[in-house]
């Protein structure tokens, strides 16, 4: 009867283990380095807000650094 028990042990294991999947890849599966690192990156970002001085400096920057083109004469 010990045959028994160990094959229901084994179908209870795989049952469960069938039902946590989704959690057990979330923890250990091959997109968690993926998912650390966007975390990582998305850390050094920060909020300005419309009304601050940082806010109308960084707009001036962004469009000092835009790329122009210079328009030719027409003939």
């Amino acid at each position: 009867m010990s045959w028994l028990f160990a094959a229901l042990l084994a179908c209870a294991v795989a049952i469960v283990v069938a039902a946590e999947w989704p959690r057990i890849d979330a923890l250990v599966g091959p997109d968690r380095r993926r998912r650390r690192a966007r975390a990582k990156r998305k850390e050094k970002f920060r909020v300005v807000e419309p009304d601050s001085d940082d806010f109308a400096a960084s707009v001036q920057r962004d469009l000092e650094n835009l790329p122009t083109i210079e328009e030719r004469d027409r003939r």
